[in-house]
């Protein structure tokens, strides 16, 4: 029988472990599954899964002209709630090796149902490999029981002051 050991962090404890901050740390909190017999603590290990929640109020940024009287979370928003509940499962270690998830693709994106003020989504990410500083990994965004979003996306592991330096550039 396997067992399931599961950690859930906060908003706030989420700071310890992503370098997004407010108003673009998107998560209310995430839970890190991981079944035993894996590779305990390993990014790449394909027993585990992040689970992020955020409740969408309405007052967000980026629903303020996205629509008026209608607004709807925009489906780029989805897709970095899914990259930055996925990186909760590189926890520790990255924040320890001063390093910044940089998306380096997208990849199979459906967008299959709009999300509004009110709504809770729920993001489900796990990695599906890893070769060096380079992860891929798969995401679904779901309401509810009713899927949002999907995507497949890899992003590198850049050195922060390899990060600063680019954007000083940009």
């Amino acid at each position: 029988m396997t067992q399931t050991s599961s950690q859930t962090y906060s908003h706030e404890e989420l700071k310890a472990l992503l370098p997004h901050r407010d108003p673009m740390l998107l998560l209310d909190s995430v839970t890190l599954d991981e079944e035993e017999g894996g590779e305990s603590g390993s990014a790449n290990s394909s027993n585990r899964v992040a689970r992020g929640k955020l409740e969408i109020r309405g007052d967000e940024f980026f629903l303020q002209g996205h629509f008026p009287g209608n607004p709807l979370l925009p489906g780029v928003i989805q897709c970095e709630i899914l990259a930055q509940t996925c990186c909760v499962l590189l926890g520790q270690e990255a924040a320890a090796a001063e390093v910044t998830p940089v998306y380096t693709g997208l990849t199979n994106v459906k967008f299959r149902r709009p999300v509004r003020p009110g709504e809770t989504f729920d993001s489900e990410v796990s990695i599906t490999r890893q070769r060096g500083m380079f992860y891929w990994a798969s995401g679904v965004g779901h309401v509810g029981d009713e899927t949002c979003v999907q995507a497949d996306f890899s992003f590198a592991l850049v050195p922060n002051e390899a990060a600063t330096a680019s954007e000083a550039n940009a």
